[in-house]
């Protein structure tokens, strides 16, 4: 015989139990970690600024490179019958002192100001890049190495550029012709006076990354210094250096366009956004849209190169992609 009164009620759980309890136990949908790429990219989209900067800066480089394509008037024909004009038809940017098309000009001197830009930046960043992994990694060479960053940065840029044209304008000219001549000086120039921000800012990286666990289990399995510095310490700089090459280029044109603009760049049957606006000078009444014309491409091009980099700086750190 058994004892009822010792025996639990059964008590059957209502619908909306059951659910909640079947939801409880569900095992929650996994998605897979995306790669630090896909994180960069949309870290990247999400700023603003640097969508549009890419945007102009890449159309800029459509019109200039492709736009000889389907615009086919030279950029050195002379037209005296046309000189001077406003814009038209047939000329949309109007024509100068020659008759010469301006639109073509435009996009003839994006191609070399662009080209200054790029060659120029690439040099000082291989300098900057250089000289900081030199100084950081090795300390023996930081003391010497700094001290010289230091003494480029307390030069007048302007007038040592100035000096430099000066120099080797002529030798350089009759040693490879008047344009190859000019642009190898430039490009010159700018980089060596333009790698000292990269420098430091890679040397500071450096310092914090050789005192990394993976850098200190490198070394201690016996890798090299060479192999330490191409395997280990360039991968994980690539952030300030991807940002310090957009950074470069806004100011290689900036400095080009300076030159151009006070008569010691290009000759004038070459030309660049400085150049144009150094000729257009002496016609600012007459026609004004040949002076804003170049101003108004080196401003969209320099400030769209700015955000360019910018928006990488923040996709790039991951302390401000964390954010």
């Amino acid at each position: 015989m058994t004892d009822n009164s010792t025996q639990q009620p059964q008590i059957e759980p209502g619908p909306g139990e059951a659910q909640a309890a079947d939801i409880l136990v569900a095992p929650m949908p996994t998605t897979p970690p995306r790669s630090q790429w896909a994180e960069v990219w949309s870290q990247f989209r999400h700023h603003k600024g640097a969508m549009v900067g890419a945007v102009v800066f890449f159309l800029i480089v459509a019109i200039v490179f492709l736009g000889p394509f389907f615009w086919t008037i030279e950029a050195t024909y002379i037209d005296i019958r046309a000189r001077n004009q406003g814009p038209s038809l047939a000329h949309p940017f109007g024509t100068d002192q020659l008759g010469r098309d301006m639109l073509a000009r435009m996009m003839a001197g994006g191609q070399v100001s662009m080209s200054v830009g790029i060659v120029a930046m690439l040099l000082a960043l291989f300098l900057g890049s250089f000289v900081g992994v030199l100084a950081g990694y090795f300390k023996a060479l930081d003391n010497l190495l700094m001290r010289t960053t230091d003494l480029f940065l307390a030069l007048p840029l302007l007038p040592l550029l100035l000096v430099m044209v000066m120099l080797f304008r002529d030798p350089l000219s009759k040693a490879f012709g008047p344009e190859t001549g000019i642009f190898i000086l430039i490009v010159v120039a700018i980089g060596l006076t333009s790698w000292m921000p990269t420098a430091r800012i890679v040397r500071g990286d450096v310092l914090a990354l050789k005192e990394r666990e993976f850098v200190l289990a490198a070394r201690s399995i016996g890798t090299t210094n060479g192999m330490m510095v191409i395997r280990h310490i360039l991968p994980n700089v690539i952030s300030p250096i991807v940002v310090s090459a957009t950074l470069g280029i806004a100011n290689a044109i900036i400095t080009e366009s300076a030159l151009s603009f006070l008569g010691l760049g290009f000759p004038p049957d070459f030309p660049t956004w400085g150049r144009l606006l150094f000729d257009a000078v002496d016609y600012m009444q007459q026609n004004p849209e040949r002076v804003i014309l170049p101003g108004v491409a080196i401003s969209l091009t320099v400030l769209s190169v700015n955000y360019l980099g910018d928006g990488l700086r923040d996709a790039l750190d991951p302390r401000i992609r964390g954010r």
